[in-house]
C-alpha cells in the first residue's frame, strides 16, 4: 500500500513531530508525577488511542468539519478546555490520605480504565489536533493505492506506535523520580498542586486557541 521511500519519509517526520515537546508531554509528566510510572504509562495508552482515532476520522473526513466549520471547531474546543479545568480542579481538591492509611495517596490509586478514558477524551477534545492530521497526513496518501481511510489509520498507527514508545520511556523516567520523593502528606498535597495546575494550564491554552 505504501512504497518505502513514502514510509521513510513518514517515519522520519512522525519521529520529529513526536519528539517537539506539546501538551501531551505535559499531559504525561503531569499523570506520572501524580501516580508513577503505571499511571504515566496508562495515560500514553490513552492519547495514542485517541490519535488513532484523530487518523480514521481524518480518513472519514470527519475532521475536515472541524476544518471548515467555525462553530463545530468552537464547541470541541471549549469542551476540551472545561474539561481540563475540571481536572485541574478536581487535583487541587483531593483530600490529604489520613495519617493511618497505608500505601499510596488516593490520586495514585485512581483506577486504571479512568486514567485511560481521561487521556482518551483529552487527545479527542483538542480541535487544533484534529485539524493537523487533516493537513499532515494526506501528503503521504495516494487514493491510487486503495482505501483512503485504511491509509489514515496505517499511517496513524504507526506515528501512535512512535509516540507511545517516546510516551512511556517519559513516563518511567519521571514515575522513576517520583519514587524517590517522599510520600508524606506535605510532598503529595504539592504534587496534586502542581498536577492540578498543569491541567488548568493546558485548559486554558487550549481555550485560547485560533483555530487558524
Amino acid at each position: 500500500m505504501f512504497d518505502a521511500t513514502t514510509l521513510l519519509a513518514y517515519t522520519a517526520a512522525a519521529t520529529v513531530l513526536v519528539l517537539i515537546p506539546g501538551p501531551g508531554t505535559a499531559w504525561i509528566v503531569a499523570q506520572s508525577v501524580a501516580g508513577g510510572t503505571r499511571r504515566g504509562a496508562q495515560a500514553a495508552v490513552g492519547l495514542e488511542t485517541a490519535t488513532l482515532i484523530h487518523a480514521l476520522a481524518a480518513g472519514l473526513g470527519l475532521s475536515a468539519v472541524l476544518a471548515t466549520s467555525a462553530l463545530a471547531f468552537e464547541v470541541v474546543k471549549y469542551a476540551g478546555a472545561a474539561y481540563l479545568v475540571w481536572l485541574g480542579i478536581k487535583a487541587w481538591r483531593e483530600r490529604d490520605p489520613s495519617p493511618v492509611q497505608a500505601g499510596p495517596a488516593p490520586a495514585a490509586r485512581l483506577p486504571a480504565h479512568h486514567v485511560y478514558l481521561r487521556s482518551v477524551l483529552t487527545g479527542v477534545l483538542n480541535p487544533k489536533v484534529a485539524v493537523f492530521f487533516l493537513a499532515f497526513l494526506p501528503q503521504f496518501v495516494d487514493p491510487a493505492r486503495g482505501a483512503v481511510p485504511l491509509q489514515f489509520l496505517l499511517l496513524g498507527l504507526i506515528l501512535s506506535a512512535i509516540g507511545l514508545c517516546n510516551s512511556l520511556a517519559l513516563a518511567w523516567l519521571v514515575g522513576r523520580v517520583g519514587r524517590r520523593m517522599t510520600a508524606s502528606p506535605r510532598t503529595m498535597r504539592w504534587k496534586r498542586r502542581i498536577t492540578g495546575g498543569v491541567f488548568v494550564a493546558l485548559g486554558l491554552r487550549l481555550a485560547t486557541q485560533a483555530r487558524a
